[in-house]
């Protein structure tokens, strides 16, 4: 039998429902993977083992007393240190945050706890979500970056000790630790999920993700999480369908439309090579296709909105108390301040066309598919590694998931796929489908 804290969530959803093993159970196995394994992958900012079992122990009286239960009821998750929970501190992997606790829950928060989700702990974020690397170490190889800025969230679930974890992104920092660390991980469309009590770095930009160990996984949580928000004007206002429920529905053979992108001079070779494989070996399901100008220009229009609207949430902060941040945040701050307000406007105006002839394109194909990353996990910590295959995406706030159905050099790699905005059902169920076929 698989050990618990190797279930998936949605396994580890059967095997509560069939009484074969407590929350407390699969928390005590998590929770001493986590004591065999913390000295080498350090991915939790805050881990109270007997608040977690606490927890646990109150999901299973919920259980036995007969009342109604929720989609995740018992099974563990992470939360990043950029997101609010009331019963733990919430440091944002700055010491400008040291000790705070701010009492509440952000809105996700509640909506796991309310889905019956066993809060586990908070797991490492870079400084600020930025570019900063943490502590954190990659469990395929502790030499090699887990990415960032969702570094523990990716280490944790890649390395077992928790099935589900939520990230953030505003450039890279979803996708790219779910492809180094060799899991499943969805950003979904900008606003799916709310983002009230976590960080703002960018509020055209900033989209909570999830880290799951399958596709089931991560449909069984964003739809547990998807919620309009009408405070929010970036909120996600269409239709939200059930996102378990379209992950499963039977489709034909999907089409893909592979784009090199304008970050693809920058891919290593064996990452090139990696997922020429793919599309070759997809055949006629999958045809090279471009995008028009001004798509050549986006990495640039994606670097511009970050750092033209990073300045009003965090200089403020950085202003106040210098000698809390690194110089590498203060120095990231000091070239943001440098945007020309002409190029910060062409940049926000120039979502429009793109997106536009996006979702033309995807009019006659399932999803895009594109690398998601430069290439594996880089050697040393020096950088959490390049996010230019993932900040256009994150720019247009469309949707998108890693699959780890790639390796370069010993090390994971994922294959990512691109869907319209909003139709974040159709691209888990088009990836449900590639990693099927991936996986042989």
């Amino acid at each position: 039998m698989t050990k618990l804290n190797e279930l998936t969530a949605s396994e580890a959803v059967r095997v509560l429902a069939a009484g074969e093993a407590s929350a407390e159970d699969i928390m005590r196995a998590c929770l001493d993977r986590v004591s065999a394994r913390d000295d080498t992958v350090r991915a939790w900012a805050f881990l109270d083992p007997e608040l977690a079992l606490a927890n646990a122990r109150a999901a299973d009286r919920h259980r036995k007393a007969g009342n109604a239960l929720g989609p995740l009821h018992g099974v563990p998750v992470g939360i990043k240190d950029i997101i609010e929970t009331a019963d733990m501190p919430t440091e944002n992997g700055s010491d400008l945050f040291r000790g705070q606790r701010t009492g509440r829950d952000a809105d996700c928060v509640a909506r796991l706890r309310n889905a019956g989700a066993v809060i586990m702990g908070k797991t490492v974020t870079t400084e600020l979500a930025n570019t900063n690397p943490s502590k954190t170490r990659n469990p395929h190889n502790p030499e090699h970056s887990p990415g960032g800025s969702s570094a523990g969230s990716g280490a944790a679930v890649a390395d077992f000790q928790v099935p589900l974890a939520l990230g953030t992104q505003t450039g890279g920092s979803v996708i790219r630790p779910g492809s180094f660390n060799g899991i499943h991980a969805l950003k979904p469309s900008l606003g799916l999920i709310q983002r009230e009590g976590v960080l703002m770095q960018s509020h055209t930009l900033d989209t909570v993700g999830v880290y799951g160990r399958s596709v089931e996984d991560l449909a069984l949580i964003a739809g547990s999480l998807s919620a309009y928000d009408a405070a929010d004007s970036f909120s996600f206002g269409g239709r939200r369908p059930d996102l378990v429920a379209e992950s499963r529905l039977e489709t034909p053979a999907p089409r893909f439309a592979f784009l090199e992108t304008p970050a693809w001079p920058e891919a290593d070779a064996g990452a090139r090579e990696a997922i020429e494989r793919v599309v070759d070996g997809l055949g006629a399901r999958c045809v090279r296709e471009n995008l028009p100008s001004p798509f050549d220009r986006i990495l640039d229009f994606h670097a511009t909105v970050m750092a033209a609207e990073m300045v009003p949430y965090y200089g403020p902060l950085i202003d106040a108390s210098p000698d809390k941040a690194s110089d590498m945040v203060k120095a990231r701050l000091a070239t943001a301040r440098k945007v020309a307000a002409g190029d910060y406007v062409e940049a926000v105006l120039a979502r429009g066309p793109i997106n536009d002839s996006l979702i033309s394109l995807l009019d006659r194909y399932d999803a895009v598919l594109c690398l998601p990353a430069t290439g594996p996990a880089p050697h040393g910590f020096a950088t959490t590694g390049s996010a230019v295959f993932n900040g256009l995406w994150t720019y247009l706030g469309v949707p998108c998931v890693t699959l780890p159905r790639l390796s370069v050099d010993g090390l994971p790699l994922g294959v990512q796929l691109v869907g319209k905005p909003g139709d974040d059902g159709k691209l888990l169920r088009t990836a449900r489908w590639l990693d099927q076929e991936l996986a042989g």
